[in-house]
């Protein structure tokens, strides 16, 4: 199995910056927790503040999609739905 690599940036409407930022500490240490996950950074651009850099890395495909599973049914999925993903995905 290959590592998969994602990078991109998610922007997050101005009224619920303040949420995202709150939120993105528990998801970090969540994300570096899991099985699989070789790195994850989530990292505030300096001249946009309502983008977010996104960089991350996962041992094979299975890691990542139990990552995405479990994303989608975590509170940070939720406080993320109205966030607009811009995401490239390399195996």
């Amino acid at each position: 199995m290959s590592k998969i690599t994602l990078k991109g940036f998610i922007l997050v409407p101005e009224s619920e910056l303040e949420l995202v930022k709150s939120e993105l500490v528990n998801h970090k240490r969540l994300t570096l927790e899991e099985s699989g996950c070789i790195t994850f950074s989530v990292i505030q651009n300096s001249e946009n503040a309502l983008r977010f850099d996104v960089y991350e890395e996962f041992t094979d495909k299975a890691s990542f999609e139990q990552h995405q599973k479990r994303v989608k049914a975590s509170h940070w999925g939720k406080v993320t739905v109205n966030v607009e993903r811009h995401y490239e995905i390399f195996e």
